[in-house]
């Protein structure tokens, strides 16, 4: 999977700006605040069709703009591909070589990215919630069909604390109301949670492996999911439904009580541990960051495994956070062979010397120059 163009207009502090992108590495340099991360998260969206700093699409669109318009080429090994993506107050349009797409998801998966920030050590040692959007982000670049379900539950969930918030919990027709409520929930949560187990059962086959090679063989990593109820292991999916179902039985009084739902996918959580300890309560510093850099390379691999091509890397001011190793590993686990973005303030924080053919931007307030 190959960027070889890509134009923006409207978007973020891009006024209208068009860059050829023909190379395996491509750096983008500039001080703060001039635009370079702009430009990885606009290749982010057209991969998700949404952003991984912000919720609001509103904020994607520049101050004179109507509607952020982005288009990029890609040389897939089936051939060339070009995406559309048009983003207003109305909504987002979205065409794959010219062609509307009426679900966004058909157009989500025509495009896949692997983005590696520094904020992305909060996977390790952050709440919860950030777990929880690394697997919604990266099960749903590889598998559409998980975004609708997430979708899906979501709307009910939200319905569900209505009704909760709402209700009388001693009414009959209360009771049964709950009930519908409560299988359309379990449905769509017990599909997320397997999918989400299969997810973390291919990562872990990947990082375990980048993890000891790394580290010399001195550590080995685990992956576990951490559901909100019921085992960690996630089999079969009758087993899952009728738990879920129970454990929401057995809360029912607290949930009425708090006006929330207290279990299911949207309060599960993932443990990461090095030699049997956890790594968020007990690993040192150098182990979170190697713990987050074996995640992000063994998710090139899973989409490789998944996909049948490499995904695209973005490397937003994240090799100044490495050590001179983990940077070293992690530039000859991309070089020829995955095509890289990166930003850095400085040349200096890159080390060169392990990098073939690079493209440099300079990056000055909403302008590149080569």
């Amino acid at each position: 999977m190959f960027l070889k163009r890509m134009a923006l207009q409207h978007y973020r502090n891009y006024d209208n700006v068009q860059i050829e992108t023909d190379a395996n590495v491509n750096i983008f340099i500039g001080p703060n605040a001039q635009g370079k991360t702009n430009l990885l998260e606009a290749i982010f969206v057209m991969a998700l069709t949404k952003s991984h700093r912000t919720s609001k699409d509103k904020e994607l669109i520049s101050w004179n703009g109507s509607a952020a318009q982005l288009h990029s080429e890609i040389e897939k090994k089936y051939g060339a591909v070009t995406l559309d993506l048009s983003i207003s107050a109305l909504g987002k349009k979205a065409k794959i070589n010219g062609l509307e797409q009426r679900k966004l998801s058909n157009f989500i998966g025509a495009l896949n990215v692997v983005m590696f920030a520094p904020e992305d050590l909060e996977i390790v040692k952050g709440a919860p919630g950030i777990r929880r959007r690394f697997l919604d982000m990266e099960i749903g670049q590889v598998q559409p069909a998980y975004l609708h379900d997430l979708s899906q539950y979501h709307k009910i969930l939200l319905q569900r604390n209505n009704a909760l918030k709402a209700m009388n919990p001693g009414g009959a027709s209360n009771q049964a109301l709950m009930d519908v409520w409560n299988e359309q929930l379990v449905s769509y949560g017990t599909k997320i949670m397997k999918k989400r187990q299969n997810f973390i059962n291919k990562l872990q086959i990947w990082a375990e492996r980048i993890h000891s090679g790394i580290t010399g063989g001195t550590e080995q990593i685990r992956i576990d999911y951490a559901p909100s109820f019921g085992s960690k292991d996630i089999g079969d999916e009758t087993i899952v439904f009728e738990q879920f179902m129970l454990k929401l039985s057995q809360v029912k009084d607290q949930e009425f009580r708090r006006g929330m739902t207290l279990v299911g996918p949207h309060r599960d959580d993932l443990v990461f541990s090095i030699n049997g300890k956890d790594v968020q309560t007990f690993g040192s510093q150098g182990q979170q960051r190697t713990t987050a850099l074996s995640l992000k390379l063994a998710e090139i691999e899973l989409i490789r495994e998944e996909v049948g091509e490499y995904p695209i890397l973005l490397l937003d001011d994240v090799l100044s956070e490495l050590d001179q190793s983990r940077q070293t590993q992690l530039i000859e686990t991309f070089q020829n062979k995955v095509q890289t973005f990166i930003t850095t303030t400085g040349i200096e924080s890159v080390n060169l010397n392990k990098l073939k053919a690079a493209k440099i931007f300079q990056v000055r307030d909403g302008s590149i120059m080569q």
